[in-house]
């Protein structure tokens, strides 16, 4: 069977791919040798967000009183947690199928191999193989998570996917790794009453963040959440038994039920014979591409996790867009660069452009705002104060370079500086921008207004 072009991986990259093909009128196949969604929807970015929204249930219940409601001692069903943790996959799941269906998409369920720059064979769970071939092909066949060969096996020893698919939390884990994956599932678990000790390598957990911004999430892990924070030692010493964990880090004996870990990512290329079809990939395993996705091969493309960029699933989403608009229609659009960060711990961290670490490093004079959430009515009204928003601006021009933000719904919060970094809207052009009251978004209005040291609802800078 011959398309216009095939997809191989059908992730947050890769069925956005086939369908904005399909779109085109291209005739498109899709592979996926696992499941629709990608490890984004079946063991990433959904069920964890899923879980995490029953923990804030969870927690939210059990401070019930500071609203002036009683109710009794909740009691957490793990087990039905997961059942609608499940089910939601199971209905974005097949909303995707879908979608492919509706648009034309063939679907082919099995492994992809390069048989040559142009065919590809795919083998089916029955055994059998099909070759098809394209035009144009996409790789977006994303990353798994790295175990290193020093962490023994064991079922007390899992890493992210397995920890998601748990049908009972431990009474207590060690966390190794103080990433976003890491930080995001002990939040989870701790919300829920789980004894967590977090072991970071690294100075500090979550480095990509600013330190005022870190201090923030770290002091609730600590004090609200009852988590150990373990920095700048590493996990020594390993043993699983069928009763435990036992470990050390620096001079300490750490002791736990279970073990995740959670210290990166590996991209996924395994079956996929590059080789047959000359495409290069570094050191580290990661696909080589230009800022179009394209492979040193022409009319062979990559996008998403397994092409080495920012791993994230929005990034892979749009990589994919510009990918096969230029594929299919010649579209020079060359990759977006403002891309948010979002990490789902409590509080919520959300972040985009240059932060006030990268400018120092990179000797950029910078001027920034910060207004708390304390400032705020709606902040007060919800019993959600903790945190704030920040605003980074080039003290020449005014333009805004970045911003970050910790606290309630900051996730959801950074799309407004999302557009104001891509447009280069100014910090006063931000600040007269009229926000509706009382809402969580003043915030940035807020944060405009200190950056120029005219906020009317925090005191004078001293």
């Amino acid at each position: 069977m011959h398309f216009d072009l095939i997809v191989i991986g059908a992730g947050p990259g890769g069925y956005p791919a086939a369908i904005r093909a399909a779109q085109l009128g291209a005739k498109t196949a899709i592979i996926e040798r696992e499941w629709l969604g990608g490890t984004c929807l079946n063991c990433g970015c959904i069920p964890t967000k899923t879980l995490i929204a029953g923990a804030e249930v969870y927690q939210k219940i059990r401070h019930a009183d500071s609203f002036g409601i009683k109710v009794g001692s909740p009691e957490i069903d793990y087990p039905a947690m997961k059942k609608r943790k499940d089910g939601v996959v199971e209905n974005l799941k097949s909303g995707i199928g879908s979608l492919l269906k509706a648009h034309g998409v063939t679907v082919f369920e099995g492994t992809g191999s390069f048989r040559d720059a142009r065919t590809v064979a795919m083998a089916s769970s029955d055994g059998s193989v099909q070759e098809i071939s394209a035009n144009h092909i996409v790789i977006a066949t994303g990353s798994t998570s790295t175990v290193p060969g020093f962490i023994p096996k064991h079922r007390r020893i899992v890493e992210s996917r397995a920890f998601l698919e748990l049908e009972k939390l431990p009474e207590s884990l060690l966390v190794l790794g103080g990433g976003y994956i890491g930080c995001e599932l002990a939040c989870m678990a701790a919300g829920l009453g789980v004894e967590v000790t977090v072991v970071e390598l690294l100075d500090d957990v979550l480095m990509l963040l600013d330190k005022d911004v870190r201090q923030v999430v770290k002091k609730n892990m600590k004090s609200a959440l009852g988590m150990s924070l373990l920095t700048g030692a590493a996990m020594e010493n390993i043993q699983a038994t069928d009763q435990g964990i036992t470990a050390t880090a620096g001079d300490q004996k750490l002791e736990a039920d279970m073990l995740l870990v959670a210290i990166g990512r590996r991209p996924v290329t395994d079956g996929l014979n590059l080789e047959a079809a000359a495409v290069q990939s570094n050191e580290q395993g990661y696909i080589e591409v230009d800022e179009l996705s394209r492979t040193n091969v022409p009319g062979i493309y990559c996008i998403g996790d397994v092409s080495g960029r920012m791993q994230l699933a929005h990034a892979a989403t749009s990589q994919a867009i510009y990918a096969v608009e230029h594929a299919l229609k010649g579209t020079e659009k060359i990759e977006e660069i403002v891309i948010p960060g979002v990490i789902f711990t409590s509080p919520e961290v959300a972040l985009v452009g240059l932060s006030k670490t990268e400018a120092k490093e990179q000797g950029i004079p910078v001027n920034t705002g910060k207004f708390h959430f304390r400032g705020l009515g709606k902040a007060m009204a919800s019993n959600e104060t903790e945190g704030f928003a920040k605003i980074i601006a080039d003290p020449a021009t005014d333009r805004i370079l970045g911003a970050q933000c910790v606290g309630p719904h900051a996730t959801d919060l950074i799309s407004e500086m999302v557009i104001a970094v891509r447009e280069e809207l100014t910090v006063e052009e931000l600040g007269n921008t009229v926000h509706a009251h009382p809402t969580f978004a003043e915030v940035w209005m807020e944060a405009a207004h200190a950056l120029h040291k005219a906020c009317i609802h925090a005191p004078p800078a001293r």
